[in-house]
């Protein structure tokens, strides 16, 4: 039996495994879009499969992978920790490796040099530095109120998911936790109305909303914001789980508009995709509010947010960001990428706008205007809304051996958030990629005819 062989015959009985076992539908859904391919070696921007294809990911495990998949740098100091035999999860003692941790993620934070940013509580996964985040707040301003944006994505537990207002992710979840208002991102007038009620423990806002549609705050909306905070004495707490560590071309999506917040959440990219880990980054006070004494010295803890192979992998993920200085090539590759995006798809009705920062970046679609496409484009819309968008990707998929998805909020912008150790030649092939799908969307019946099969293949499972 050949060495492919026995590669199919383990993914297909690790596919009946899965279904059976863990999440049947996501296991369906692969199917439909025809990407459940069984990967053998991911490395940097690039993913193999078995059957021999070359994939450039282009979606990064929703920007886990800024330094790229299984960096060596990264790879090697996982293993100098496993050898060493220390201590990884003895919760008795204090992990040097976490000051170590700490103390680079506070010097990488502070951009002005104030140093208002002191303290570090590690968490496991952005979703529990989120809920770290409500506590602290709660507990540093005596208010029980919450403030965040329409549109906003900031995980799934359920205070994180308080905080998201798209019935989607909330249906069926019943009472989540009390006090959460939201506000349109980007209207300050708004914004000011909600704080000046003094109801509200913090303000948690994305710098640039990712699941949104990698929406841009307004100009002056995010200095605003953080001055309202500073006034109504709320804090201003940014997730920064997406746009962190050097994905929107900076250390901090907030280093572009000289923010100061009080608090910032970093998880996904700071272990460089190699072991869960999160990071609440905040003031003094803020921290003194939760840990005022001897007696409230374990309040707020979480059994592996300081496990030695967590904290190793960070130290030699932001070694990695800084020594390649990958944040500075994000923005300047950032810029290039989506000047070439709009230059290749102008003209083309589907294509609303090219937007983002750094390699966050997204492509927007509408409906088209003339009469032909929309009513092709109508009637898929009505099987399901995210169809359109599924269909681009499923193509890019199939043909162009490209892996990205459309946003989780907004169904009709579709993700560009490859490694930020992306080569141009990986760009380009995106770049063409995108044009050659756009062509056969605006003068052929391919795409609206695989669009059919597709309903169809739904229908079926």
């Amino acid at each position: 039996m050949t060495t492919a062989n026995v590669g199919t015959e383990r993914g297909a009985a690790t596919r009946e495994q899965y279904e059976r076992n863990v999440n049947p539908q996501w296991a369906h859904l692969l199917r439909l879009l025809e990407m459940d391919a069984e990967y053998t070696r991911c490395e940097g921007g690039t993913l193999e499969t078995a059957d021999g294809r070359r994939i450039d990911d282009f979606l990064s495990g929703y920007c886990v992978y800024n330094t790229g998949h299984n960096h060596p740098a990264i790879v090697s100091a996982l293993h100098r920790e496993l050898d060493a035999n220390g201590p990884q999860m003895l919760q008795s003692h204090l992990s040097a490796t976490a000051a170590e941790l700490a103390v680079r993620l506070l010097r990488l934070a502070d951009h002005s040099g104030s140093g208002h940013l002191s303290k570090v509580y590690f968490s496991s996964s952005g979703a529990e530095g989120v809920e770290t985040a409500i506590k602290f707040a709660r507990a540093h301003t005596g208010r029980g109120g919450l403030l965040a944006a329409r549109g906003a994505f900031h995980g799934l537990t359920c205070g994180a998911l308080a905080l998201m207002d798209a019935p989607f992710w909330r249906e069926g979840f019943g009472e989540l936790i009390p006090g959460v208002e939201f506000v349109d991102f980007g209207d300050v007038e708004q914004l000011e109305r909600a704080l000046e009620t003094g109801r509200f423990a913090a303000l948690i806002l994305e710098p640039i909303q990712g699941e949104a549609g990698i929406v841009l705050p307004p100009q002056g909306y995010l200095e605003r914001a953080q001055a309202l905070c500073r006034k109504y004495e709320t804090v201003f707490v940014l997730d920064e789980v997406q746009t962190g560590l050097g994905r929107t071309g900076a250390m901090l999506a907030a280093h572009h508009w000289g923010l100061r917040p009080d608090m910032v959440i970093l998880a996904k990219a700071l272990s460089g995709g190699l072991v869960p880990v999160g990071a609440v980054l905040m003031t003094e006070a803020i921290y003194e509010s939760v840990y005022p004494s001897l007696r409230r010295a374990i309040v707020h803890t979480s059994t592996y947010s300081e496990n030695g192979l967590a904290m190793r992998a960070g130290v030699a993920t932001l070694e990695v960001i800084e020594d390649e200085g990958l944040a500075e090539r994000a923005l300047r590759l950032g810029e290039w990428f989506r000047g070439r995006l709009r230059n290749r798809l102008a003209g083309y009705e589907m294509v609303r706008a090219v937007r983002g920062m750094g390699l966050f970046s997204g492509i927007e679609f509408c409906a088209p205007r003339s009469m032909t496409l929309r009513l092709s484009y109508e009637a898929f819309a009505r099987v399901h809304p995210a169809m359109f968008g599924q269909m681009l990707v499923m193509r890019l998929y199939r043909e162009h051996g490209i892996l990205t998805q459309i946003c989780g909020n907004n169904f009709l912008v579709l993700k560009a958030t490859p490694p930020l150790v992306v080569d141009e030649e990986s760009l380009e092939r995106f770049v063409e990629a995108m044009a050659e799908t756009m062509e056969s969307i605006h003068s052929s019946r391919s795409f609206w005819t695989d669009a059919l099969r597709l309903v169809a293949r739904a229908v079926r499972i």
